[in-house]
Parts: structure tokens; C-alpha cells; sequence
């Protein structure tokens, strides 16, 4: 394989990168007591751009449901140019910066923007312990998930689970063993799924992908939909799952790829949409903690595990999978994903 020589290493050592995070969060402790477990503040945003936005999604459902206090995600240029329409004005908020290089211009013109005003602090978490924003505010650090593509892969993967196993540091409870039992487990299928992708692109042509997920997992559904795109060059979406019953399922025909990422919490409604697009032609692949009945009528099954823990503390355990499909679907067509047109490692403005 000449291509993707970069990529594909570095969706391989999720697991690695996770470990790595969890051990680093050990070592910072006295920044999650500071920051996500202070109840000072009224309101927890979390902002990012691009991949980093959607696992600011990811992160800030996790926050709302474990420390069942308010949190929000915003692209961050929501916050430097409109920051009076995302957040009503009062109230004391902590702003959460999301970026893998900590280089991203716009994450660091919000958190410029809020500098100084009375009822906003800053905090952010990053790769690189000397970025920019790093230097700017203090940040958690996920010291492996440096990477030398341009796509975001293990830097993902370990930055959310981070934040997550923040969040469960300081929600208490059973929070931190779940995210514990995750990182034990989370290298477990990496090889099972990168063959289960090549099977499924070489068995099959798909003229259009649908990622559908709902909760914690619909960042997680556009974090896939955007690797596919930025990798292969294909036009493909994402939507939460219920909601693609109301009108956007008029695009599903054969040769349709409906990938459904599925959850505890939603199962039985979540499985009614995947078999109706079956019904309309669609393939469909379901992603699940453990396969049933239920599950039976699907066309593809991956188990990605973790039945053992919440749907939150399972998200990240979907993407390896997800992230192969984005490869192997450009490798079939001949492009390189180390080389994504039109696209840098770090965005600025």
C-alpha cells in the first residue's frame, strides 16, 4: 500500500492513544477539580471547529448527563462573532477550547474575545503542550494523540475520551470505571474492524453513505460523515436518527449505505429506522455493543463491545470502524488520505 501511509498507523494506535490519556489525566487532576468539577459556573461551553467542534458535542452531552449541570457546543467562531446569540448574557460561564494543534484561529480569537469580561473564564484541551492556545489558557493535554496526517484520527479518539474521563473524575460514581473499563477495552477490535471495512468496500458499491446517531453519538455520526469526505472526496451526510425520517430518507435507493450507530438508550426506535430504509434498499450496517434478534435483519453487523458500559462512555469505541470506512473507501478510489485536497492540518484565518 503506497498510500496512506500516515493515516492508516495512526487509526490503528486508538488504543495506544487512549491509555496514554488516561495516564496523563492522573497527572491532572488538580485542572478537572479547577474546571469541569467546579460548580461555580452557571454554564460549560465547549467549542471547536470542525472535527474538533463535533466532539465538543460529544463532550458537552457527557457533561450535561453525568454532572447533570448545563453545557453547550458551539463552533468556535459562534462564540468571537456572535457570542451574545449562543450565550444569553449572565451568569458566570466556562469556556472549554477544543483543538488538536491548539493553533486553530478561531478557537483562539474566542477565547481572546472573553478575556476580561467579568463573568468568563477560559480553559481548553489540546495535543501540543506548546500551542498557542496552551500558552493562552491552561489545557488538558493528550500527549499521544500528536499525529503527522492532516486528518484527525487518534487525536479524536483520545481527546474525547479524555474529556470524558474528566468529566467521570468529577461526576464521582461509577463514571470513572466505566471510562476505565473503556480504555482496557478500547484496542480490542481495531484489527477486526479494519478487515471488516476492507470486506464490506470490496463486496460492495456504494453510491451514497448516510451516517444516523443520536445523544452522545450524533457528533460522533458527523465526525464520521466529515473523515469520509475529507479522505475519499465523497458527498455524504449525517443526521440524528429519528430525524432522518422527515424527508431526508427521499434520498435512500439502492446502492444507498445507511450506517447506524446504535444505541442502548434508543435501541428499539433506532433499529424501526434502519429496517424501514432496508425496506427502501438501502444496505444497512449497524454498529452496536452486542448483536440480537433485532439486529438480524440487517445486512452488516459490527460489534464494536463495551455492552458493560453507558452509551456515553461507548462513544469513542465506534470510531475506529468508522474511520477505516473513510480509508479503504479512498485507497478503492485511488486517492491518497495523507493528502486531502484543498485541506491543512491547522486552519487559519
Amino acid at each position: 500500500m503506497t498510500k496512506g501511509q500516515l493515516t492508516y498507523p495512526e487509526i490503528g494506535q486508538q488504543g495506544d492513544a487512549i491509555a496514554a490519556a488516561w495516564e496523563q489525566l492522573a497527572k491532572q487532576q488538580e485542572w478537572v477539580e479547577k474546571y469541569i468539577g467546579n460548580t461555580e459556573y452557571d454554564e460549560v461551553i465547549f467549542i471547536g471547529s470542525g472535527s474538533s467542534y463535533y466532539q465538543a458535542q460529544t463532550m458537552a452531552t457527557t457533561f450535561r448527563l453525568w454532572l447533570e449541570r448545563p453545557a453547550s457546543a458551539f463552533p468556535s467562531s459562534d462564540i468571537f462573532l456572535f457570542r451574545d446569540q449562543s450565550s444569553a448574557k449572565g451568569g458566570k460561564k466556562l469556556l472549554v477550547g477544543v483543538s488538536r494543534s491548539g493553533e486553530s484561529t478561531e478557537v483562539i480569537l474566542a477565547i481572546d474575545s472573553v478575556k476580561g469580561l467579568e463573568n468568563w473564564d477560559t480553559c481548553g484541551i489540546t495535543c501540543y503542550e506548546d500551542s498557542g492556545m496552551a500558552k493562552q489558557t491552561e489545557c488538558l493535554v493528550s500527549p499521544y494523540g500528536k499525529e503527522k496526517s492532516t486528518v484527525m484520527t487518534k487525536s479524536f479518539v483520545s481527546m474525547t475520551f479524555m474529556m470524558q474521563a474528566a468529566i467521570a473524575a468529577a461526576a464521582g460514581g461509577s463514571y470513572s470505571n466505566e471510562m476505565k473499563a473503556v480504555m482496557e477495552q478500547a484496542g480490542a477490535k481495531i484489527k477486526e474492524a479494519d478487515d471488516f471495512a476492507q470486506q464490506l468496500l470490496q463486496s460492495n458499491h456504494f453510491t451514497k453513505t448516510i451516517y444516523l446517531g443520536m445523544g452522545s453519538y450524533f457528533g460522533i455520526a458527523q465526525e464520521a460523515c466529515l473523515k469520509l469526505k475529507e479522505m475519499s472526496y465523497t458527498w455524504t451526510e449525517s443526521y440524528g436518527t429519528l430525524e432522518f425520517r422527515h424527508g431526508p430518507k427521499s434520498i435512500v435507493e439502492p446502492g444507498t449505505l445507511v450506517i447506524l450507530l446504535l444505541s442502548e438508550t434508543a435501541r428499539s426506535y433506532e433499529l424501526k429506522v434502519a429496517e424501514e430504509m432496508k425496506g427502501y434498499g438501502a444496505h444497512v450496517l449497524v454498529l452496536t455493543s452486542r448483536e440480537g434478534e433485532d439486529t438480524a435483519f440487517a445486512d452488516s453487523v459490527f460489534e464494536i463491545g463495551g455492552a458493560d458500559v453507558s452509551d456515553e462512555a461507548r462513544a469513542v469505541m465506534y470510531l475506529p470502524l468508522l474511520h477505516y470506512v473513510g480509508f479503504w473507501t479512498a485507497v478503492n478510489k485511488g486517492v491518497d488520505p495523507d493528502e486531502p485536497r484543498n485541506l491543512t492540518q491547522v486552519v487559519k484565518i
